[in-house]
């Protein structure tokens, strides 16, 4: 008689090792889940019943209102609306660029051979500062700009063949992914410095510049190893048959990488979308996100956390929505059957 409690294959759990992640499974889901849950049930309570609670189930333990949506919504709707709109706008946008961007240089650096010089790269960053430097002692900018070019142009030709030294592929993605590093508190005064000269402080555009420039690293890391996966096969058949690079990226290598230009962008797009201390520092009213409304909802009474919750549960959402409507996409098997028997 077969026992009911063995194991069928070698590869299969037992029924008591399967309850058991079952359970471990269970307490976990509940533990992610619960927040969301609490912030849930939390929009529905009035001041006093925060305050005097924990209550847990609504209807038995207290009686929800609805005060706090009708607050955050109409009270404060243009508030609310601004800072979404920003979110919404910056997100999508910083994101869009990033994949656009990132993908075109992690496709570059898998698929071709790039050997900069050191030297010539220290010859480039010296006329830039140079360029900044005349600038800041009261040149012209378009002088300065173009006697930067000019040095280094001329510097290039002279001795640049003198520089033996080389950066490969792999360096210029560890140099990429190198600039995620450094703490953003680091760069926040300085930013602020740069928009501030410019005149785009309170700009939805220096979010978007600065996501960009913060996020592009990571699509050029994440789209590098993707990339790096695809079947080489596919792209030399095409340019056998008389296929342009261009018409390869486009027709062959985006429809077979869809699952990881999507993973990634939604990645980039929940830094960009969660994302709280550059836009403290470089907005404050006109370009606000909605981290920073979540944050001012602290007032001197208190965290108001009726209204906390309120806000908190209209900026997941479509971020939620968007990552559930995906998931099936990103899952879908693209590269089956893509290569010929």
């Amino acid at each position: 008689m077969r026992n009911p409690f063995g194991r069928r294959s070698v590869t299969d759990l037992s029924p008591p090792a399967k309850l058991g992640a079952f359970v471990v499974l269970l307490f976990w889901a509940f533990v992610v889940l619960f927040p969301i849950y609490w912030l849930l049930v939390t929009s529905f309570k009035t001041p006093y019943q925060v305050d005097k609670g924990p209550f847990y189930v609504p209807f038995v333990d207290f009686q929800p209102t609805l005060d706090a949506w009708r607050y955050i919504l109409v009270e404060l709707g243009n508030d609310t609306l601004r800072p979404y709109l920003n979110t919404v706008i910056v997100g999508l946008s910083s994101s869009v660029i990033a994949l656009l961007m990132g993908a075109a240089a992690a496709y570059a650096l898998v698929r071709f051979t790039y050997r900069p010089r050191v030297g010539v790269i220290g010859l480039a960053i010296g006329s830039v500062a140079f360029a900044f430097i005349a600038t800041a002692l009261g040149a012209p900018f378009f002088l300065a700009a173009g006697s930067g070019v000019a040095i280094f142009a001329i510097l290039a030709q002279a001795i640049g063949r003198r520089f033996t030294r080389a950066m490969g592929n792999s360096d210029i993605a560890f140099w990429l992914i190198s600039q995620r590093i450094l703490p953003p508190i680091a760069v926040a005064v300085p930013l602020y410095v740069l928009y501030q000269q410019i005149g785009l402080l309170d700009n939805i555009v220096a979010l978007i510049v600065t996501y960009v420039a913060a996020n592009l690293p990571i699509v050029v890391w994440l789209m590098r190893d993707y990339f790096a996966s695809l079947p080489r096969e596919l792209e030399e058949s095409a340019a056998v048959d008389g296929a342009s690079v261009y018409r390869i990226v486009r027709s062959i290598v985006l429809p077979i990488s869809a699952p990881g230009l999507v993973a990634t962008f939604l990645i980039v797009l929940v830094f960009a979308w969660n994302e709280f201390l550059i836009a403290l520092v470089l907005t404050s009213a006109n370009a606000q996100t909605m981290p920073l409304q979540v944050a001012a909802q602290n007032a001197t009474r208190g965290p108001q956390w009726w209204a906390m919750s309120v806000l908190i549960l209209i900026m997941i959402t479509p971020v939620v929505a968007m990552a559930v409507a995906l998931e099936r996409f990103i899952t879908r098997g693209i590269l089956v059957g893509a290569l010929k028997g």
